[in-house]
Order: C-alpha cells, then sequence, then structure tokens
C-alpha cells in the first residue's frame, strides 16, 4: 500500500474580494455576561476571560454588568471627544499624504476606542510602547496636534529632526516611547522597562502594544517569557483587528484558540474585550494597570476590534477583502456607539453631535494650517542638515566632525 502523500496547510479567510463578508468565526457574547474579578485573582482562576469577550455596551447602548461604571458622564463625553479628534485628524492627514505633503500616513479607522481609552486609564509617568497605530494614546494624553503633523510633515520644527517616519511619534513627557517600524520589538522593550521600574522601586507601569500578525513574531513570546517570569508590571496589549497588512489574523495563529489565550501558558492573567466598546475598554484597562501597580503582576489584553481602513497609505485593501466587509463587522463603530450611550443618557443629541464635529475639524484645520506654515514634505522648512550629526554620541567621534565641516554645517 502506497503511503499518503503530505499535504501543506496554508489558512484561507472566510471569504475573498467580490465574496459576501462573514464573520461567523466571531461569536459576540451578551454583553454584561463576563465576571469581573478581584485584582489579585490567580491566573488559573479566571481563565475563562480568554476566551470570551468582555463588553459593557448592550446592543441599545445602555451599560451592563459588572464591568461597568468605571467612568464619570464627564469623562464619557470627553472619550467621545477624543476619539472624534483622532478620526478628524485622520482624514486631513490621509488628504495631505494624497497631496504629496507627507510620503506616508497610517488610519485608526474602526480602533479610535482602544488606545483612546486606555490612555485614560493611566497616570502621568506611565510609559506607553505603542505600535504605529496608537496615535489616540496622544490625543487623549494632550499632546499637541500641531507637534504630531509638524513630525508627519518633518518641517522645520519637526521634535525628530526628521529622523524618523511619519507617523512614527515619540515623546517621553507624555509616555509615549519611539515607535519601531520592526514588529514586535515594543513588546520585549516594555517588558525590560517595567522590570527596570521594579528594580528601582518606582511606582510606574509600562503598557506594550502589539497587532494580531506581530504575535507571530519570536520576540512576542520572549516577552511573555520575561514578563511571566518577572512578574513585570507592564500590561501586554494585543490589537486583533482581524488584519496583518494584507493577511487576515488567521496567518499568525491558524485559528487555534484566541490570542488571549496564548498568556494562559505563562500563567499570565488573559482578557479578551470588545475593542469598539469605549466603557469595556477603560474598565479592563483600568483593572490591568492596577493589578500591575499593586505588584500583582503582568496582564495579557485581547482587543477583538476591526481595521475598516487600508492598512497605510500604501495598500489598498480592495485587493484581499470585500469592499462590504467592515460596514458588516457585528461590534460596530467605536464612536457611534459612545454617541448612541450618551444620548440614552440624555447627556448628548444629533444636533450636539453635528455641532461637535464642526469645532473639532475646526480645532484641526487650524493646527493644520500652523504646522503647514513650518514647511511640509517638498515645500518650506526643513529640519537643518547639522541634525544629522546630532543626538548619537556623547561626544562626537572625529570622523563625524569631519564629515559635518565638509558638508558646511
Amino acid at each position: 500500500m502506497e503511503p499518503s502523500r503530505l499535504k501543506f496547510h496554508v489558512p484561507e479567510p472566510e471569504v475573498r474580494p467580490g465574496g459576501t463578508p462573514d464573520f461567523s468565526n466571531v461569536p459576540i457574547p451578551k454583553a454584561g455576561i463576563a465576571p469581573r474579578p478581584p485584582v489579585d485573582t490567580k491566573p488559573e482562576d479566571m481563565r475563562e476571560l480568554a476566551y470570551g469577550i468582555i463588553r459593557v455596551l448592550d446592543d441599545d447602548g445602555n451599560p451592563v454588568g459588572p464591568w461597568a461604571g468605571s467612568l464619570s458622564d464627564e469623562e464619557l463625553a470627553e472619550g467621545l471627544r477624543h476619539m472624534m479628534t483622532l478620526r478628524a485628524f485622520d482624514a486631513r492627514m490621509q488628504m495631505a499624504q494624497r497631496q504629496g505633503k507627507t510620503s506616508f500616513y497610517m488610519q485608526h479607522l474602526g480602533e479610535e476606542a482602544v488606545s483612546t481609552a486606555f490612555r485614560k486609564a493611566l497616570e502621568p509617568g506611565d510609559m506607553n510602547f505603542p505600535t504605529y497605530r496608537q496615535a489616540g494614546l496622544l490625543i487623549a494624553g494632550g499632546y499637541p496636534m500641531v507637534t504630531m503633523m509638524n513630525q508627519i510633515y518633518s518641517n522645520e520644527l519637526d521634535p525628530l529632526k526628521g529622523r524618523q517616519l511619519p507617523v512614527m511619534y515619540a515623546s517621553k513627557e507624555y509616555g509615549f516611547f519611539s515607535i519601531s517600524g520592526n514588529l514586535a520589538t515594543q513588546y520585549i522593550q516594555a517588558v525590560g522597562w517595567a522590570m527596570a521600574s521594579a528594580i528601582k522601586g518606582d511606582t510606574r507601569i509600562a503598557a506594550g502594544w502589539i497587532g494580531d500578525g506581530s504575535t507571530a513574531e519570536s520576540d512576542f513570546h520572549s516577552a511573555m517569557v520575561f514578563a511571566s517570569t518577572y512578574r513585570a508590571p507592564v500590561v501586554l496589549n494585543i490589537v486583533n483587528n482581524q488584519w496583518a497588512i494584507s493577511t487576515f489574523q488567521g496567518i499568525a495563529r491558524g485559528g487555534a484558540a484566541t490570542f488571549a489565550a496564548r498568556g494562559l501558558g505563562f500563567n499570565i492573567p488573559s482578557l479578551r474585550v470588545d475593542g469598539n466598546d469605549y466603557l469595556a475598554v477603560h474598565a479592563v484597562a483600568k483593572w490591568a494597570i492596577e493589578r500591575a501597580r499593586k505588584n500583582f503582576g503582568p496582564t495579557l489584553i485581547e482587543y477583538v476590534t476591526y481595521r475598516a481602513g487600508a492598512h497605510s497609505t500604501s495598500d489598498d485593501p480592495s485587493a484581499y477583502r470585500p469592499k462590504t466587509e467592515a460596514v458588516a463587522w457585528p461590534l460596530g463603530d467605536p464612536v457611534m456607539r459612545l454617541k448612541e450611550h450618551l444620548i440614552n443618557k440624555g447627556l448628548w443629541s444629533e444636533e450636539r453631535h453635528k455641532q461637535a464635529e464642526a469645532e473639532v475639524l475646526s480645532g484641526v484645520l487650524a493646527a493644520q494650517k500652523e504646522a503647514e506654515s513650518h514647511g511640509t514634505l517638498h515645500a518650506g522648512g526643513k529640519p537643518s542638515v547639522r541634525d544629522v550629526f546630532e543626538g548619537v554620541y556623547a561626544e562626537m567621534p572625529p570622523h563625524l566632525r569631519r564629515q559635518r565641516q565638509q558638508a558646511g554645517v
């Protein structure tokens, strides 16, 4: 009998371009049914949270369950404005890229709740190690939009002196570690920073960020080993937006379990949360941050969300997924869901929302006008050539001094 030939398996998404969107592989539990354990609960006693989805807002926009109540009315309204600001900022910068004012841009469309809500659970001095899709940490933290735009344009007031790609911001003051274009490096950096904070006896915690596709990188697993072994005061965030650059999330895990479940093998508390529910994101973030600050160790959080836009301005998502897939996403739009909740509470209205949209857009346009007055990619002021030689060595070596003299700067 001839032995059967081996077959090579390549995971396939449920639907290809031209097909009907299908999210039957994303079971959505009812809001409010997930338990909220005390922050000192042992990981083995809360394993179920790695498989469900923690939700606070029900289908009618009302908060239910034990995770509700972490935000005041004022904080909820502020959260909506932060998400609206990020969305308007994205739209203007996307347009600026198309106009040739910057070389590159990456939107956050559909994911605004994840970073903006998480930021409001942090304290001053805490440090984020983000990917390129967490600008909401800066928006919600009060970082000036003009400064963000200066960096995108690489103009004369770019705080990074033209040394970084557009959207790869950095600000120690605002707890935003310099973004790396290499995937997953920020995970091990976050764990190392958190370990150092504990060694020094400090009070500050770290947060690492990664996308679903990047969990296939070895740095992800290295970070998990060190976080678990040394009980690092760190929150490890996985933003599962269903798509890497152009490959669906199954490529990174082959359809096995959930991303959150990967933490269980390291004995790390692991939770899945509705990433389009601002209230749920904030509540879970607050829980994990409190756990880290009270020396109960790391937490792994998977945010179930959807990248509604392209991966970047260099990407065309219609080549790998149905055009209507974003509309079919079962967890909805984070901005619209929080808006509906505020209307239900009598704190908002359709008229107030239109007014807020106009106010937000006016602020973004004013910031853009100011930033562009200092230069864009192909026009106006630029960082000094002298900056190329600065900021690398404590004492500039002779060969760089000679090069700088030859450059006449």
